[in-house]
């Protein structure tokens, strides 16, 4: 494939021509192109302000209006893609109704963070299962018009006041019937524009097929692989990194199946967590309990689980619940796949087994599932947080005696691990306080926890203990099946 020097991104129904630097994000390539409404306000992807709409496949063959960080996937990503910025939902004339609500309800003040809160909040109006419900149904975190306040869980606003934001998007109606951009959503996303951009000596490469990716990985050893960027682009745009060659893999269908099986379930590892979520639709209640805490709708729409293990960050949200669940994982090289158990993945801080020229393919989770699962995640802030501690936990009681136990632990150690010495305490024995007492003494010595920023050593100790305690007196009527 000859490199390209321009690619081609339709914003706001009209073709635009990126030719940047590979590593300039999203954001600043709009912001270049004169569309200002999107804003820089932590450049990690926090705050929201820079949110904008994508062009989604809804896996139904149509298309899903999602909000994203423009501030740290590479433009270079949306290639062939179509993107709706604040400019594009309406004008100082004709206002969208997202942009009406938020004007006459009180919603902005500084208006800095307000095109991003507007993005967020039409891609919830969009939403084709947002329905309307009864007074009595409805409660603190979803208004009579189906509106989820989690769709804003990703945007901060540091003057307005979170009411009459909330007031504005409560006061949403339906879709009127003449609405473009509802109407779009009956027509397929784009697919995904195979190339190979190339800009001052540094490369962007889309691969079309898993083996071409691999090929790439292979002559490119340093090669950076990037499906969401909601890691790598922090440091991109934090620390200033750059990288010679970055690879694109989050529209690979090879990385993107969804596989529902007798004795597993199988996630492609490009899959974003959002999508996960939708498609599972509560199946895997132990991940149900644990995307909502995971980061934020807006990160989680972009952030891939392929991605989130493929860091081997010791404070990642999905290790400690996936090694709760058994899963394990398939490796795909150029010479096939192999497939290994999580537990054994991680080797060291930010190290695994995965060898050179490998990439993560998906993630597989054993079935029957455990009858009592948790995930307790301790950070600063209820959303939109990196965790202090994180413990996943499956365990399976019958006849009130604890048949299986698996239990998964992040940032207590400098890779995510089982706390197989707990499991060991718990299994065998019955559920009682008496038991889990015992456990929670064991498991407050699991790890080496260190003192940061976010908690001291001391800290996370305590809250091992008193977490499994929380479990216990939590279920403690319930008779799980057996895992």
């Amino acid at each position: 494939m000859t490199d390209a020097t321009a690619l081609d991104v339709t914003v706001n129904g009209q073709a635009r021509v990126f030719t940047d630097a590979a590593h300039t994000n999203l954001l600043d390539w709009l912001r270049s192109e004169g569309l200002t409404g999107a804003k820089e306000g932590c450049a990690e992807g926090e705050c929201g302000a820079c949110s904008v709409l994508v062009a989604r496949p809804d896996g139904e063959g149509r298309t899903q209006w999602t909000a994203v960080n423009a501030c740290l996937p590479p433009a270079a990503a949306f290639a062939g893609q179509e993107i709706i910025t604040a400019e594009g939902l309406g004008s100082p004339d004709a206002l969208h109704p997202v942009q009406q609500e938020m004007a006459v309800r009180g919603g902005s003040q500084c208006g800095y963070c307000t095109p991003g809160f507007v993005c967020s909040m039409a891609a919830e109006y969009y939403r084709p299962d947002r329905v309307a419900c009864d007074h009595d149904q409805a409660d603190s975190e979803h208004g009579e018009n189906g509106f989820d306040l989690h769709a804003l869980s990703g945007n901060l606003c540091r003057c307005t006041g979170y009411r009459p934001i909330r007031d504005a998007a409560y006061a949403l109606g339906d879709v009127p019937d003449d609405d473009q951009l509802a109407a779009r959503r009956d027509s397929p996303a784009p697919d995904a524009v195979p190339a190979t951009y190339s800009f001052g000596g540094r490369r962007f490469v889309r691969p079309a097929t898993l083996t071409e990716a691999l090929t790439v990985l292979r002559d490119n050893p340093d090669a950076v692989p990037v499906a969401g960027c909601t890691d790598w682009g922090v440091d991109v745009n934090i620390k200033s990194t750059r990288a010679d060659l970055v690879i694109g893999l989050d529209r690979l269908p090879e990385l993107r199946t969804f596989t529902e099986a007798d004795d597993h379930v199988e996630l492609g590892a490009a899959l974003t967590l959002s999508e996960i979520e939708q498609r599972l639709d509560g199946r895997i209640p132990l991940l149900s309990k644990l995307f909502p805490q995971f980061a934020s709708r807006l990160i989680r729409n972009g952030a891939t689980i392929g991605g989130n293990l493929g860091t081997a960050s010791p404070i990642g949200d999905t290790p400690p619940a996936l090694l709760a669940l058994d899963a394990e994982l398939v490796l795909a090289g150029l010479d096939g796949t192999r497939v290994v158990p999580l537990a054994d993945y991680f080797t060291g801080y930010r190290q695994t087994v995965r060898a050179p020229g490998e990439l993560i393919q998906s993630v597989r989770i054993p079935l029957p599932l455990a009858g009592i699962t948790a995930f307790h995640k301790i950070a600063k802030r209820r959303f939109d947080d990196i965790s202090s501690v994180a413990i996943g936990y499956a365990i399976g009681v019958q006849d009130g005696i604890v048949r299986t136990a698996r239990i998964g632990l992040g940032g207590v150690a400098a890779t995510p691990l089982r706390a197989t010495a707990v499991e060991a305490a718990l299994e065998g024995r019955p559920w009682t306080a008496e038991t889990v007492g015992a456990a929670a003494r064991v498991l407050q010595e699991e790890g080496t926890p260190m003192d940061d920023h976010r908690a001291s050593s001391r800290y996370r100790r305590a809250m091992l203990g008193t977490s499994l305690r929380k479990i216990h007196t939590e279920t403690a009527s319930q008779e799980g099946d057996v895992a």
